[in-house]
């Protein structure tokens, strides 16, 4: 079973309306965080063993996960002893590593200080914990495993902001009107991430940004290559953002959702 790696530490000031009082991560799309939703992603590929990083109100992300048989499936409470039973489980079998990597520590010092238990000489997943995308994530590991490089990450078009209009410069006829489709220019970081435990002699110290120290100076090295993928993607930065996933969530529009509901979720 192969590790997943989600990057749950930061602040996400942009998101502010939210996050004073919670980590991203743990911003709702429907009733469920958006971790819930990129692990039950990963899970329909058969990955279940997740290590999350965690920083700022990290301990709302352990309670979440830890408290989670109660809020999810059925129980009972006897108050005169004060014990609980579950009568019953929720479906996903995870687990769930909840390690603690620091408040102000960088994306690359997260990974790096769970070195320990991601070196092996099977490859891992990397991910933000704000950002959902329907990838083929079968075909990431085997475009990763195909090339032998120390890194893949995964590339995607943004989404427009704002509905794409067509029309001949002689006349107001509009020709075509795309309600913000993806951007037909460029390329970015979509934050889907495969690495070889090589990535470690590439990120050092708790300040060393991911995107920065680390790929920065494997592209160097020739050891970063890139997956690219045309479908859907979006990053949770802003409340507009945020609106626009739960939208799609609550009227059966989100192409992340591949799983079969059980009980509900």
């Amino acid at each position: 079973m192969l590790k997943v790696v989600i990057l749950a530490g930061g602040r996400g000031t942009r998101l502010a309306e939210e996050t004073d009082i919670k980590p991203k991560p743990m911003v709702t799309i429907g009733e469920f965080p958006i971790l819930w939703h990129i692990m039950k992603y990963f899970a329909e590929f058969s990955c279940e063993n997740f290590f999350i990083a965690t920083g700022y109100k990290g301990e709302v992300i352990k309670s979440y996960f830890t408290n989670y048989h109660k809020t999810c499936g059925s129980i009972m409470v006897d108050l005169g002893t004060g014990n609980i039973a579950n009568y019953s489980a929720p479906p996903e079998q995870w687990k769930i590593h909840l390690m603690e990597t620091g408040l102000t520590t960088q994306t690359g010092g997260r990974i790096k200080r769970m070195e320990k238990w991601l070196r092996s000489t099977e490859p891992f997943f990397v991910t933000y914990g704000d950002g959902l995308a329907n990838i083929d994530l079968n075909a990431l590991l085997a475009f990763h495993q195909s090339h032998g490089r120390i890194a893949t990450v995964t590339a995607v078009r943004p989404p427009a902001r704002y509905g794409v209009i067509s029309f001949d410069h002689d006349t107001p006829v509009v020709q075509s009107f795309a309600e913000k489709p993806q951007t037909s220019e460029g390329w970015i970081n979509g934050g889907f991430f495969v690495f070889n435990e090589g990535i470690f002699d590439y990120i050092k110290e708790d300040s060393d940004v991911l995107e920065g120290s680390g790929l920065e100076k494997i592209a160097v090295d020739g050891e970063l290559m890139a997956f690219r993928h045309e479908g859907y993607w979006q990053c949770m930065d802003t409340l507009r953002d945020k609106l626009d996933l739960e939208y799609r969530w609550n009227n059966g529009k989100a192409p992340w959702k591949i799983w079969k509901d059980q009980d509900g979720i």
